[in-house]
C-alpha cells in the first residue's frame, strides 16, 4: 500500500557530509509524522530525528548541531542532511512514517524503507 524509497547513502571521510532522501508512494491519505532511525552492527535501531508534518523536530542528543531533518508535504518526501559526519555515525539509515492510508476507508499504519548505508571511514 506505502512504500519508502531511500537514497542517499555511502562512504563518506570524517568530517565530510551525506543527505538522504526518502519518498513515499502508494495509497496515501496524508502523512503524519516522518524519521529516520539507524541501526548499527550489534546495537539496536535508533531514532536520529523526527518531523511532523507542521515541521516541528526532534533529534537525539548524538546528532545535534550535525544533523538536518525537512520534508518536502507536496513531494512526499523526508531528508536528512548530514554534516560533521563521524566514524559512529556508520549504521544503516532507515526512513519511517506514520500514513493514513487510502482504500477500504481511512486506516493509518507504520511504515518503514529498506534501510541504506551510511559507512564514515577514512
Amino acid at each position: 500500500q506505502v512504500q519508502l524509497v531511500e537514497s542517499g547513502g555511502g562512504l563518506v571521510q570524517p568530517g565530510g557530509s551525506l543527505r538522504l532522501s526518502c519518498a513515499a508512494s502508494g495509497s496515501i491519505f496524508s502523512i503524519t509524522a516522518m524519521g529516520w532511525y539507524r541501526q548499527a552492527p550489534g546495537k539496536q535501531r535508533e531514532l536520529v530525528a523526527g518531523i511532523t508534518s507542521g515541521g516541528r523536530t526532534n533529534y537525539a542528543d548524538s546528532v545535534k548541531g550535525r544533523f538536518t531533518i525537512s520534508r518536502d508535504n507536496a513531494k512526499n518526501t523526508v531528508y536528512l542532511q548530514m554534516n560533521s559526519l563521524k566514524p559512529e555515525d556508520t549504521a544503516v539509515y532507515y526512513c519511517n512514517a506514520d500514513v493514513v492510508v487510502t482504500g477500504g476507508g481511512l486506516r493509518r499504519g507504520d511504515y518503514w524503507g529498506q534501510g541504506t548505508q551510511v559507512t564514515v571511514s577514512s
